[in-house]
């Protein structure tokens, strides 16, 4: 048996049990930085510390005070909070505790955050604040089984009001750090009874249609990809990564897992709007992320050369090819031969434009960055071949909600751009016959919350999970996703199109879309929905008459669909005739988790997207020979 068949094969059946080990292991050494504001309300942050024992105080205390509430184990306590440091330590607490986190996103409204604590049947909810807490306070009479509400920042939650039925997170912790005293043993007896099929967590997948359904994860799950995790060797105790995702996402929950295991530091800022500012200051030299954000880092790079003149421009485009020939002559010379060389002509190109272009980039990112995994959806390759020529190295990954994330990782130096490198330790993966992705291992879900039906319909008997994503695997195992087999369309003319392949070519010609919808299915051609980032757009308008205009008006004007015009006709050189747009229509404003036709983890909802928008697709068609 290998080192990291063992190291896997004796995990613990409980990340609260590795948490325990972590603690014990290195209790002064950092653990978490996380932003508090400075004291003048000016000015950038200050960064406070909390070490694995100072972390563990806090997590005991949780854990001590929601037993004390009543917390029996596998109860769910529910989560509804952006990303910060208490959202990890009350999600801790919860699993020293043996109960179960149900994740809510905070962007979710009422009805639908009622929905997932009754139907996970929650008896705790921890809140961030005033708004999170007035959802529940609006249904209470819709949740029987709610007995406590706990509030992470209570300004403005008046208690007179409330009564006992609300309390803040300090008062939670004073309470079970009391409780801790007349039983010291307590969190350490809960934790032992933990077994591996025992309930951590569910999570409920953002559905495009009907309700969301509850993913159930056992501890088992987060344990194994704890220790997948390291064995990968990504990531070692020296690593500092910065943790923005949101954590209601199971792709930012496995991150907690792998570094409880590692025992590296996380910074911790949840703000999406913070990151370019606190990546200088923080220096990670790891992160994840989903494509969205190397998206806008590139278009903004690129608005900003092309803001520059024309002469400025020009040099970033010969930069940006430059990088990407770089990029894939490095990778295939390290496929081919283990080292990662370039023909002298183009390492003396590079190192200019390094020099002129690159370093800049790589001092945006903090100047540390080793890797980046990106992950949630796909990245468009030539963005991806960009930023690794570029030095900043995206190693992609894959995995699913029912999959517990992360399924694939890229290898380190071994990575292939356009792919999700290959399995975790202890994945089994394979090819139907249709192509779609099959699964099994010890990160698949146990199933559906309350639907047996559901379950059955993804999940074999022997293990094997049907994903719903239609892929590729080369001879030496590295996964190329092509599609969800849901979305790929077939046109009136017979031939399949994958609209992610279009739709991510695209993202790297136009500098300044933010989202696209391609739409063709059981149509005679390609057309194309866009939504510009508005910042970037903004930009251009003051350079090109439009000063002073509102989105709506910039993306009306003629000279901004002419200039769009220009982008899908280079677009469409690069494509097969039936992959080509056709058509677009500019849509009045950008696609947004409120409206609900983007998922947190920033995926386009087809569907909703293609009800809203219906009005547009059809004016497109209208006059062709199917309309």
């Amino acid at each position: 048996m290998s080192d990291t068949q063992t190291l896997i094969e004796n995990r613990p059946p409980s990340v609260a049990g590795l948490f325990l080990e972590r603690v014990a292991a290195t209790p002064d050494t950092e653990a978490y930085r996380h932003p508090v504001p400075a004291a003048s309300g000016e000015g950038p942050d200050d960064w406070k510390s909390l070490s694995w024992a100072q972390a563990a105080e806090r997590v005991f205390a949780i854990a001590a005070g929601l037993i004390e509430l009543g917390v029996q184990p596998e109860q769910r306590v529910a989560l509804a909070s952006a990303t910060r440091i208490e959202w990890i330590l009350a999600d801790l607490g919860i699993m020293c505790a043996g109960a179960a986190t149900t994740t809510v996103y905070p962007q979710t409204n009422a009805d639908e955050s009622t929905f997932i604590l009754a139907d996970s049947g929650s008896k705790v909810l921890i809140a961030e604040d005033a708004t999170q807490l007035a959802k529940a306070v609006e249904k209470r009479a819709e949740l029987p089984e709610l007995t406590h509400v706990v509030v992470i920042d209570p300004a403005g939650v008046d208690t007179a009001e409330t009564g006992d039925w609300v309390l803040s997170l300090a008062e939670l912790e004073q309470r079970g750090a009391a409780y801790l005293e007349k039983n010291p043993d307590l969190i350490k007896e809960r934790i032992a009874g933990i077994t591996k099929d025992q309930l951590a967590t569910i999570i409920y997948t953002s559905g495009t249609t009907g309700r969301p359904k509850g993913v159930r994860l056992p501890h088992d799950n987060w344990s194994y990809l704890a220790k997948a995790i390291a064995a990968t060797g990504l990531l070692g105790p020296e690593d500092v990564q910065y943790l923005w995702l949101p954590l209601a996402h199971v792709f930012g929950k496995v991150l907690t897992s792998g570094h409880i295991e590692i025992g590296h530091v996380t910074a911790v800022d949840g703000r999406p709007e913070k990151i370019i500012e606190q990546l200088p200051i923080v220096q990670p030299t790891y992160m994840a992320a989903v494509p969205r954000i190397f998206e806008k880092v590139y278009n903004g790079v690129a608005a900003k050369a092309r803001a520059g003149g024309a002469a400025k421009y020009k040099i970033f485009q010969w930069a940006a090819e430059v990088a990407r020939e770089y990029a894939k002559v490095t990778q295939d010379n390290f496929r081919r031969t283990g080292t990662a060389t370039a023909p002298f002509g183009l390492a003396a190109k590079h190192k200019v434009a390094d020099a002129l272009v690159y370093a800049k980039i790589r001092e945006a990112f903090g100047g540390k960055l080793r890797a980046c995994v990106s992950g949630s959806a796909a990245l468009s390759p030539d963005i991806g071949y960009f930023f690794a020529g570029a030095g900043i190295h995206i190693l992609e990954g894959y995995g699913l909600t029912e999959s517990s994330a992360a399924s694939f990782v890229n290898p380190g130096e071994a990575y292939r751009t356009g792919t999700v490198g290959k399995p975790l330790p202890g994945t089994e993966v394979r090819i139907a016959d249709d192509g779609e992705i099959l699964l099994r291992g010890p990160g698949i879900m146990e199933g559906y919350h309350g639907l047996p039906e559901k379950t059955a319909e993804v999940l074999e008997a022997d293990g094997w999970f049907h994903t719903g994503d239609i892929g590729e695997l080369s001879p030496d195992g590295y996964l190329r996703i092509t599609d969800r087999k849901k979305d790929l369309i077939k046109t009136s003319g017979g031939k399949y199109i994958a609209p992610s392949e279009v739709e991510g070519q695209f993202k790297a010609v136009c500098p300044y879309v933010s989202n696209i919808l391609v739409h063709g299915a059981d149509r005679n051609f390609c057309t194309a929905l866009i939504a510009l980032d508005e910042p970037s757009i903004l930009d251009w308008a003051k350079e090109n008459g439009l000063e002073g205009r509102s989105y709506a008006e910039v993306v009306a004007a003629p000279a901004t669909v002419a200039m769009v015009e220009a982008y899908v006709k280079e677009l469409n050189e690069g494509l097969q005739r039936w992959q080509t747009i056709k058509k677009f229509r500019l849509l009045p404003r950008d696609l947004d988790v409120e409206h609900g036709e983007i998922t947190p983890s920033l995926k386009l909802k087809r569907p909703v997207v293609e009800r809203e928008y219906k009005h547009l697709i059809d004016e497109m068609y209208a006059g062709s020979r199917e309309a």
